[in-house]
């Protein structure tokens, strides 16, 4: 059974609201990167990047940072990782980095980005944008922007299936396999 929670209409009016409770947060966009996970979370701060820029009629540098090689599942996977691409376009000493990713679940690729963030540099300050966090932390991390919440079963999965992915722009809700 797979039910749609979120449609591209959906997807757009959440990303415009967390564009703006950025901008908010921060007192404009000085001083930001905004930094995608691979994969998902690199569309979607591509996408809130275009955002904040029509607001702000300013650009903000945008990332795409892999953290394959940081998961404390490496050994216990049956397949190797998959290694993306890294592409960190500015020195992220001293500024503040929002780190984007589209599902929040237990909270180990978080702190997998976290650590590899600093491999690149001493932030200011690290905040958190998710398209969806479904719950079910196993570490203390907390979004700052979350676009939806939808609490899940562990025997559910959430998929965010996006355009720049050759798919329909839309959030699903399927039972595991």
């Amino acid at each position: 059974m797979i039910k749609e929670l979120l449609n591209k209409k959906d997807i757009d009016r959440v990303l415009s609201r967390i564009a703006h409770e950025i901008i908010e947060k921060n007192k404009g966009i000085e001083n930001i990167c905004l930094v995608g996970i691979q994969r998902g979370g690199v569309h979607i701060a591509k996408r809130l990047s275009a955002k904040i820029a029509a607001i702000e009629q300013a650009d903000m540098p945008v990332g795409s940072l892999d953290i394959s090689l940081y998961r404390d599942d490496i050994g216990m996977r049956k397949e190797q990782p998959v290694v993306r691409r890294t592409d960190i376009p500015c020195d992220i000493t001293d500024k503040k980095i929002i780190l984007v990713d589209d599902v929040l679940f237990t909270g180990r690729s978080i702190r997998a980005a976290m650590d590899a963030l600093m491999d690149f540099g001493r932030p200011a300050e690290m905040q958190l944008a998710v398209l969806i966090d479904r719950g079910h932390r196993e570490l203390p991390i907390r979004a700052d922007y979350v676009g939806k919440n939808i609490p899940t079963a562990m025997s559910e999965n959430i998929e965010a299936q996006l355009e720049e992915e050759g798919l329909e722009d839309r959030i699903i809700l399927q039972a595991k396999e």
